[in-house]
């Protein structure tokens, strides 16, 4: 499956102001990750799962697999693994889903907004509460700071 999804940092915490669809807690943690592939662990709430994504930027390949929670908490446990720990809002927007992540941690105060596309040259009325882009800048990905956790 096609991931097409951009991501930006914010300019001020007004999303708060809109129409919140759902709030989960996330926990994630790598099994594999290389310069354009990864395997993660997710647990969100009381569900979780293994993703398997390739590539870099805007345009992803995305494999999603529903696995226990219980199967997810130990591997994570016996791989030792650190994880990526965030709180996600999903929040409506002029009929866009935009999903806000507040990290906690060692990234405590970073926050950034995603949205998926149908398309790459999809056009999309960004929120005045949006900033700068980071869809192509790496030191973004998940990926990336989860490996500097």
């Amino acid at each position: 499956m096609l991931e097409i999804e951009r991501k930006y940092l914010l300019k001020t915490m007004d999303w708060k102001d809109e129409i919140i669809q759902s709030i989960s807690n996330i926990k994630q943690a790598y099994l594999f990750e290389d310069h354009d592939k990864s395997v993660r662990i997710r647990v969100r709430s009381d569900e979780a799962f293994l993703t398997i994504k390739m590539g870099r930027g805007l345009t992803r390949n995305e494999y999603e697999y529903s696995i226990s929670v219980m199967d997810a908490e130990e591997m994570i446990a016996k791989a030792e693994l650190r994880c990526l720990e965030k709180i996600r809002y999903v929040v409506n927007h002029k009929n866009n889903l935009w999903e806000i992540d507040v990290f906690q941690g060692k990234y405590d105060g970073l926050v950034l907004a995603e949205i998926e596309l149908a398309r790459p040259d999809e056009q999309v009325d960004l929120p005045a509460w949006i900033g700068e882009e980071v869809t192509d800048n790496p030191a973004y990905l998940n990926v990336e700071l989860f490996k500097n956790l």
